[in-house]
């Protein structure tokens, strides 16, 4: 983000991110066994990805990723809702550090090259 160790910068840098950047800072931790699997803690989230809440009301809810909300850096999760005054239910934004990434969407050939799934495959 920044060189600084200064706060207010690291802070500024954070909120004045470009897109692209954020795109990266939207990552969730990988369960035990894909972490053993793949050898890296965590992997930014794309749609497709399964994955458990951890943390708020619908915690130990699991559901598959349905978007992706690079603005916010928010994640819209397959079954999270909640309920309007007017009856209708409305998707809840999930912060990514609030999951675990369950099962991984490999069907972007950069990301399974990013995580080594190719090499994991031939041996």
């Amino acid at each position: 983000m920044t060189t600084s160790s200064q706060p207010r910068k690291q802070r500024k840098a954070w909120y004045d991110a470009p897109l692209h950047t954020r795109r990266k800072q939207i990552a969730s931790h990988l369960s035990e066994e894909l972490l053993l699997k793949y050898n890296t803690r965590s992997t930014p989230v794309v749609s497709g990805d399964e994955v458990k809440v951890l943390r708020g009301g619908h915690k130990g809810h699991t559901g598959k990723i349905l978007e992706v909300r690079t603005k916010d850096r928010k994640v819209v999760v397959e079954g999270v809702s909640i309920k309007k005054a007017d009856g209708t239910d409305v998707a809840l934004p999930v912060d990514p550090s609030n999951l675990l990434i369950t099962r991984l969407n490999l069907e972007d050939a950069r990301r399974r090259e990013k995580l080594g799934a190719d090499k994991e495959g031939s041996a």
